[in-house]
């Protein structure tokens, strides 16, 4: 039986009472920066060697930390930029910015030694990737254009549907299951053309997490992961520009001051241009991107500071004028950050999302248009209450606007009729509380709670079923068709169609065996009141969003896992390995036959399922010398079930188990770089995936002249095996010491070996010869690609 909310307080608020009475103590604070750029570093080391005490730096470079009085040993980190030592005295109170450069000769009395990756042995977080933007420009990609979503497939437990797909799985989770976060804004497409690019500019973003499990108390919406990317800030002392040019597109970059070390810009832009050479050739065909990354930021004084950032990209896709597709995302958001004291920062947040997807057939004469909005309000506290218990809470409303789509005809002289799908709106407010408790020197627990609630709301006019079920059951044939509605209920603006609540206790430990290694263990639960209506493995632009009613119940996981981390021969070498397993309700399943595209009654063709995931994670590092990267390897499963409602149903797939579209048992990835000289540098990576499942025909039978396949179980066949090797070589021009103008020029090569990967296997009747066959679609061979990248 589920425990009453007032209970799940009680207990939380009976452990953090065991932290809120430390002693008191002075508190050092202050923020990190990147002596360079002037920007913020988020994750940055703060450590005090005598007592063993330390923290991070939040999403704004901001670190507190309360210890007795004393003289320290105290140590500043961030990986690649070293390591600041220093002896500090703190009787008071104190405030001290450091700025991390690789360079000591501005630097008294402190000693810089190189710092190296290393697992995180000391914090109890779980299921935590960490990639920096330098380790993502280093791997080779498709045509030379450097993209994020594709490098995180290079970490364990990620994986997509296949070359050329959009979005990405995480321990066999949906792509419509994870949260991707733009400077905390919410983007619900994060492809361009389709999926063979994403919309991230690398020279706009600043830091990128993956939480794949134990997720903080501060995220929610999503049950798979959280994709957490916060873009530059720009320089505040010195103007800079970076860009590059490549094959099919080309990037710039502008950031400097407004007002010196106060406020800056950042402005950068990319665009492809593949198109223009299919008009050389006569061609009509045409499709392209382009997208803009914005950020102004300015110091008000010590204690506050105010940052606006945006985004706005789009796809345009055109078949000979009659065909014309255009989809994208803009993102905006207002940002004050504010210190109470050296104990308590707050960010408070106003976020706009809007995702668009348009599209013209002139040719039958009508245009189609379709979308989410999405307004966020964000109240976010970190409160240091000592060098022990850290606490993060805050409260976040969201408010949505569906518009499933709209049917506009182009011409007087067109037969098709103007029409509307009903639009859908719904409120998600969400309250939720976090601490770190640093227990014992060995032991330390993080335990949270956020509190979730979903209200889906008029103006809209819904049907009604008999027994309340929209989906109809014939026993006769075994088959599930669409329940015929038995009337209407009329909602009018604000009423509450349907509202859920949801308690999401989040729980992690880290035990410390030594200074080198710790075991690690987690669970939460997440609820997802937003489902994707797709049918197919991979997201499409076309896909529409659905908020949770009185048919479509939210989505609630519950995930546990447990790891062992090690750091090996002096941090040269670290290994992560963790076990999963979660279980998912109300996890949609289609109907045989399910007709998705412009249905206003989408209740009628879904039924409420379940899922589950379980596997091994393991991920090596090699974290020095000229030879670095890693090796990472996953052991998983992921299926999917939906039994009958009754005794008398047989439910979908007789009720089995049966393997989800993005069920991958082996992935493995190993990528890697080595640095021969300062004028060359070299990257590879190598993927092996078993083969996405499919349902490929049993049998077939004839009606007259037509010959008709027939299906067995769902996904119970798959792909052939998916492998590729890519690699690159970076040239850097040896006499561009002291000088403004630096470059660099990359060769790529994608598919080293000319694999053709199955995208998909359809099945025909050869028209000549009568026989039926098998067509294998493959979208990449070997590409070579160039790029030239500059900045100055």
């Amino acid at each position: 039986m589920r425990k009453p909310f007032k209970e799940y307080l009680w207990i939380f608020f009976l452990f953090l009472s065991f932290g809120m009475f430390a002693q008191e103590k002075v508190t050092l604070s202050g923020t990190i920066t990147d002596a360079a750029t002037t920007e913020t570093l988020i994750g940055a080391s703060v450590y005090i060697k005598e007592i063993q005490a330390g923290t991070t730096t939040n999403e704004y470079g901001f670190y507190s930390l309360s210890v007795p009085k004393g003289t320290y040993t105290l140590q500043v980190s961030y990986v690649s930029f070293g390591t600041i030592e220093e002896t500090v005295n703190l009787t008071a109170n104190v405030k001290k910015n450091y700025s991390l450069t690789s360079s000591a000769s501005e630097l008294q009395e402190v000693v810089i030694n190189a710092d190296k990756p290393r697992a995180d042995v000391r914090t109890p977080q779980m299921g935590l990737n960490k990639l920096t933007v330098a380790e993502i420009k280093k791997m080779p990609v498709v045509l030379g254009e450097v993209d994020v979503i594709k490098s995180i497939l290079q970490l364990p437990g990620v994986t997509n549907a296949g070359e050329g797909s959009s979005g990405f799985n995480v321990r066999g989770g949906g792509a419509d299951q994870n949260l991707i976060l733009l400077d905390e804004a919410t983007l619900f497409n994060s492809s361009h053309l389709f999926g063979f690019f994403s919309v991230f500019n690398a020279d706009a973003i600043k830091d990128l997490k993956l939480y794949k499990g134990g997720v903080p108390a501060r995220y929610g919406g999503r049950v798979a992961s959280v994709l957490d990317i916060y873009q530059k800030e720009g320089n505040k002392e010195k103007f800079h520009a970076n860009g590059g040019i490549g094959l099919i597109s080309s990037r710039l970059l502008l950031e400097g001051p407004i007002v010196k070390d106060r406020g800056s810009f950042l402005i950068g832009g990319r665009t492809s241009y593949a198109h223009l050479f299919l008009k050389l050739a006569n061609n009509d065909n045409s499709a392209s991107f382009y997208d803009l990354n914005t950020k102004l930021s300015y110091k008000l004084n010590d204690n506050n500071n105010l940052y606006l950032s945006g985004y706005f990209g789009r796809d345009l896709f055109n078949i000979s004028s009659n065909f014309d597709n255009t989809y994208g995302n803009t993102l905006f958001n207002l940002r004050w950050n504010h210190l109470y004291n050296d104990k308590l920062f707050s960010n408070m947040s106003f976020i706009y999302s809007d995702y668009y997807y348009g599209l013209t057939l002139d040719f039958i004469g009508f245009k189609w248009d379709s979308g989410i909005k999405n307004f966020n309000f964000k109240y976010d506290f970190k409160h240091y209450v000592s060098n022990k218990m850290k606490l993060t809470y805050g409260v976040n409303a969201l408010y949505y606007d569906f518009n499933p789509g709209k049917i506009t005809p182009t011409s007087s002289s067109s037969a098709i009729n103007a029409d509307q799908l009903d639009k859908k709106y719904a409120f998600e407010p969400a309250i939720y509380l976090d601490a770190e408790h640093q227990l014992t020197d060995k032991l330390t627990v993080s335990y949270g709670l956020r509190y979730s609630l979903f209200y889906r709301l008029g103006n809209q006019t819904i049907n009604t079923y008999a027994n309340n079920q929209p989906v109809a059951y014939d026993p006769e044939l075994k088959i599930y068709e669409k329940a015929t509605p038995t009337g209407t209920r009329q909602y009018g603006s604000g009423d509450a169609i349907a509202s859920f609540s949801n308690p999401e206790p989040r729980a992690a430990l880290s035990y410390q065996i030594n200074d080198d290694a710790s075991v690690k263990a987690s669970y939460n639960r997440m609820a997802q009141y937003l489902h994707l209506i797709s049918n197919t493995a991979s997201p499409t632009p076309l896909d529409v969003w659905a908020p949770s009613d009185n048919y479509l119940k939210p989505q609630l996981q519950d995930q546990w896992s447990a790891g062992y981390f090690r750091n090996l021969k002096d941090n040269k070498y670290s290994i992560e390995t963790e076990v999963f397993y979660k279980k998912v309700k109300n996890r949609l399943d289609y109907i045989d036959g399910a007709d998705l595209i412009a249905n206003n009654a989408i209740e009628q063709v879904v039924l409420n399922g379940r899922m589950r995931a379980y596997g091994l994670e393991i991920l090596v590092r090699k974290n020095e010398g000229r030879l670095t990267g890693w090796v990472s390897y996953t052991l998983s499963r992921s299926e999917q079930q939906t039994p009958g409602r009754t005794a008398e149903e047989v439910g979908i797939n007789d009720g089995k188990w049966y393997k989800t579209g993005y069920d991958k048992l082996h992935n493995l990835a190993v990528t890697s770089s080595y640095e021969l000289n300062k004028k060359w540098s070299f990257g590879a990576i190598f993927t092996l995936q078993s083969g996405r499942p499919v349902t490929y025909p049993n049998g077939q039978y004839h009606y007259g002249d037509i010959t008709i396949p027939s299906y067995g179980l769902r996904n119970e066949n798959r792909l052939p095996a998916y492998h590729h090797l890519d690699v690159s070589a970076t040239l850097t021009p040896q006499n561009q010491q002291g000088k403004k103008w630096q470059s660099e020029w990359v060769f790529s090569i994608y598919n080293l070996y000319n694999r053709k990967n199955a995208a998909s296997i359809t099945f025909a009747q050869n028209q000549d010869t009568g026989v039926n066959e098998a067509t294998r679609l493959s979208i990449f061979g070997i590409i070579p690609s160039v790029t030239y990248n500059f900045k100055f």
